[in-house]
């Protein structure tokens, strides 16, 4: 499948160190991005969608919102028929807890991976990102759970320049060595490309760590796997 390109995202999106964003609306080839603001439900996703809106105004692109706040809201026809439309969908930040028990098993999260599959590009920030990989590190207490399963063998730590060595060091600790522990920072992409190779952009950095060591981001080729 010609797959699009995949941005996962530290947090902080939509500001101004996150220069990526421009990337990814020309690779989208579209002048829309399409808000999934779920995983801010208890946040004012009002307020979500505003942020962005004002952020991809300057860049040029007008905001379109899927208003999936519920799972009723999830399995609405007219919800995953924009998303499957949809040439650049940008799912936002918030609760992954949440964001997981709307979209598992859902039509939107199927158009999403439709979408995807057929060139779309997808981006994710923070609960976002985190809950596309499987597994999924438990915002709970840095255990391990299933994710949605859209990137396997990949675990992402967002905020990852403010999260305590502690806390790190347990995710280590829990998760199955074959896994890439992916620590983004605020402001930072992990950018996968269409033909399978992997980037950074962005104000911070992206730390890749699995059996305890470092990797250098080329490996993620190899040890990390789309499943659409």
């Amino acid at each position: 499948m010609a797959v699009g390109v995949l941005g996962l995202v530290g947090g902080g999106e939509w500001n101004e160190g996150c220069t990526f964003d421009a990337y990814l609306l020309e690779r989208s080839g579209s002048k829309e991005v399409t808000i999934l603001p779920t995983a801010a439900a208890y946040e004012r996703p009002d307020l979500a969608v505003a942020h962005a809106t004002r952020w991809f105004s300057k860049l040029g692109a007008s905001v379109s919102t899927a208003m999936v706040i519920t799972r009723p809201d999830a399995q609405d026809p007219s919800f995953a028929q924009m998303l499957a439309d949809s040439s650049f969908i940008y799912i936002s930040g918030g609760s992954p807890l949440h964001l997981f028990s709307v979209l598992k098993h859902s039509q939107c999260y199927e158009a999403i991976v439709n979408a995807f599959s057929n060139g779309a590009v997808l981006a994710a920030s923070s609960a976002g990102a985190m809950v596309l990989g499987d597994p999924m590190i438990d915002p709970r207490g840095g255990g391990i759970m299933l994710g949605l399963g859209l990137i396997k063998e990949l675990a992402v730590l967002p905020h990852y320049s403010t999260t305590s060595l502690e806390l790190k060091q347990r995710i280590q600790s829990l998760t199955d060595p074959a896994v890439v522990i992916a620590g983004l920072d605020e402001e930072t992409a992990l950018i996968r490309e269409a033909d399978g190779s992997w980037n950074a952009m962005g104000t911070g950095s992206v730390h890749l760590v699995s059996n305890g060591a470092e990797l250098d981001i080329s490996a993620l080729s190899e040890k990390v796997r789309i499943s659409v």
